[in-house]
Parts: structure tokens; C-alpha cells; sequence
């Protein structure tokens, strides 16, 4: 599944009154406040940054669990191609090209493009998020546009939990056994390089390890996202039943949700056509 936001404006005023009518909530400061236990900072994410129309909003895509920001250069491509717009891929923390750190979860993931889109000038935008990334997605707007504001959200809720992510979490190359789908061990292979002459993974498997419950799960939240939201789920896949429908219109009350034939839990990569074509849909 895919999960979109367009995400918030940029204050205009710091920390201002409110109007009902928009979201102007500081973006998050990079460094940690002074009180109490230090908060985590947001890391200098790498990012791969396609040029376009700077009038329309640019479009950000968040790969999944052990993914990385390549996981979406053809759709990239192709969106940039047909849409004209600035399209944006990210690796996130621990993860791709981005720096290590031993804190991960939903929150510090979102406050990480807090800090990165702004610097970037990509604010207000579009972001499509898949499995995890989706539900980063879901948190940053559910963080970002606290009062009724215009952006519109795509979201997935899908986080797929195959049998083979606690092992490769934990494991190594010659250790961890490897997934019987080739797709699946074709995505994992992606995080295996060179380094000094000897194989290893490019993820920080620690914390990923170390935080894999919190990934797996979606954090409570009260907010509603009043933006219009599209759900992607792929036919074929078995991650969002029709029991969690209630609370994804709970969080997202404009939300519709879509169905992908004959996809799975990938549907850029399986149906990259359709994916792009419901995107598109969706922007008009």
C-alpha cells in the first residue's frame, strides 16, 4: 500500500496565533530542547532530488522497511516525465545512504523530514509513503495539520510482517535464512555491499533489531487529518482488512480507499503503471 500527504506550509509567523483555516505550526528545530532528557535530533537525511515545476507541489516518496530511496527511481522518473513536478526520494534513518543513529520510530522518522523538507524548499508537498514509509507519512500529517487546513493526503497502512523480518533483522549474510520468494530476497540484497574487501549490510540491523515492535505498529493518535487522504491497497495483499477500516476513517475522515488488482504488498513494483495512474487520478 501507498500512504500520501501533502504536507503543511511554512510558518509565516514562528509561533502565532492560530486561524482555523491553517496549519502554522513551527517546523521542528533541528538541535534538542534544553529541559529534561535530551529528544532525539533529526538526522541529515540522503536524498535524490529531481528538478521540475517549482509552482506545483513536488511529490516525496518514503521507501519501506529495509528499502532505500532506489526502491522508487523508475516510478520517480516516469512521475517527473508525466507530471512536471520536483520528485524527491529519501532514505530513511538507518537505512539507504542516511546516517546511522540508535534512535527509530515513527516520530523521530517524521521529524527527520521536518527538518530535511523546508531546507529543501519542498514545502508544501505531495508525499507517498509504502509500508513504512507510508506510515511516516501518516504521522507527519496527523503532526502537521493539527487545526483544518487545504493539503491533501495519500496513506497506506500497510506494514507487511513476513516471517523473514525478526530474522534478517538479527542476523548476517551467511547466518540469516534466506526468504523463499525471489522478490523478496531480490529487495534484501539491495542493502548488501562492499565494504574493505568483505559483504555487509548498509542498514544499522542494531536498532532496527532493537526497535522492530515499535516499526511493526502504528503510534496511538487522538488528531484527525482533515485533508483528503488515498489509501492504495494492492488486491492480492492481506495487511488492512476491513476491520481497520473505522479507525483509518477515525484518523483520516476524507480518506478514500482504493484497490489495486493483482498486486501485493508492493504495488509500485508490481503494478507500476496503475500506481502512478492512481496517483495522478488523485493530484487532478
Amino acid at each position: 500500500m501507498l500512504r500520501w500527504i501533502r504536507a503543511w506550509k511554512l510558518p509565516r509567523e514562528g509561533l502565532g496565533s492560530h486561524s482555523p483555516s491553517f496549519a502554522r505550526v513551527p517546523v521542528a528545530p533541528s538541535s534538542s530542547g534544553g529541559r529534561g532528557e535530551a529528544e532525539p535530533r533529526p538526522l541529515p537525511l540522503s536524498y535524490r532530488l529531481l528538478d521540475g515545476e517549482a509552482a506545483l507541489p513536488a511529490v516525496v516518496f518514503l521507501h519501506g522497511l529495509f528499502g532505500c530511496k532506489t526502491n522508487f527511481n523508475s516510478i520517480a522518473k516516469a512521475f517527473a516525465q508525466q507530471t512536471g513536478r520536483r520528485v524527491l526520494t529519501v532514505d530513511a534513518r538507518n537505512h539507504g545512504n542516511s546516517p546511522h543513529s540508535p534512535d527509530m520510530s515513527y516520530e523521530i522518522m517524521s521529524q527527520d523530514l521536518q527538518d530535511l523538507l523546508p531546507r529543501l524548499g519542498l514545502v508544501p508537498c505531495v508525499i507517498a509513503g509504502h509500508s513504512m514509509g507510508g506510515r511516516t507519512a501518516m504521522l507527519l500529517a496527523l503532526q502537521r495539520v493539527i487545526h483544518p487546513s487545504p493539503p491533501d493526503a495519500i496513506v497506506d497502512r500497510e506494514l507487511s510482517r513476513e516471517e523473514w523480518y525478526p530474522q534478517f533483522a538479527q542476523g548476517t549474510p551467511p547466518t540469516a535464512a534466506p526468504p523463499q520468494n525471489l522478490a523478496v530476497r531480490q529487495y534484501l540484497l539491495t542493502n548488501l555491499v562492499e565494504v574493505d574487501g568483505r559483504l555487509a549490510w548498509r542498514l544499522n540491523l542494531d536498532a532496527l533489531a532493537q526497535h522492530l515492535d515499535k516499526l511493526l505498529t502504528f503510534p496511538q493518535r487522538q488528531e484527525s487529518y482533515l485533508g483528503p487522504t488515498l489509501f492504495l491497497l494492492g488486491g492480492n495483499s492481506q495487511f488492512v482488512h476491513p476491520s481497520h477500516h473505522p479507525e483509518i476513517m477515525r484518523l483520516f475522515p476524507r480518506a478514500q480507499i482504493q484497490t489495486v488488482p493483482n498486486a501485493g504488498h508492493w504495488i509500485h513494483a508490481e503494478r507500476p503503471q496503475d500506481f502512478i495512474a492512481a496517483i495522478r487520478g488523485f493530484l487532478v
